[in-house]
């Protein structure tokens, strides 16, 4: 599975917009490339405070380097399965993650496992899904979706 695959994936989904970092959109340098994946069915910059989904393809020096991202070829695919799905997933809660940090390899591929930034706001990760986990993959990122379309959906209430 590779970037480009995960990407129109999500773009498939109703109401989906995927931003991509450039030098052109005002983002970091570091962040080039990345792609933020965002619920916004009405096309408004309010709807994009915060992504269900990234794709990231380069460490982020002093913050996130765990997955060593700045190998060739390698990303991660970052999902916001909220808490319940992430101890459903992990068999811990996200609060626990960090007592459990050292028990994942986050730079392993096609593996399940924490955020290692973000863990305890119930992300989860993939480094480079292939044949064990591109299902998986597919299936959270359609339930994060469904998460984030639920929250839009009761915001407008």
């Amino acid at each position: 599975m590779t970037e480009n695959e995960l990407i129109a994936l999500a773009r498939e989904l109703d109401g989906v917009v995927v931003v991509t970092a450039t030098a052109d959109s005002g983002a970091p340098e570091v962040a080039w490339g990345d792609s933020f994946i965002y619920y916004d069915p009405d096309n408004s910059e309010a709807n994009r405070k915060m992504p269900f989904a990234t794709v990231v393809c380069s460490d982020y020096p002093g913050f996130d380097t765990e997955s060593q991202l700045d190998r060739e070829g390698v990303f991660r695919l970052n999902i916001a399965v909220g808490r319940a799905a992430y101890e459903r997933l992990l068999d811990h809660s996200p609060s626990a993650h960090a007592a459990r940090h050292a028990d994942y390899d986050y730079a392993g591929f096609d593996t399940l496992i924490p955020h290692p930034i973000y863990a305890e706001q119930g992300w989860v990760s993939i480094v480079n899904p292939g044949p064990k986990s591109e299902d998986q993959a597919r299936q959270l990122l359609v339930d994060a979706y469904d998460l984030a379309r639920t929250r839009h959906q009761r915001r407008q209430s």
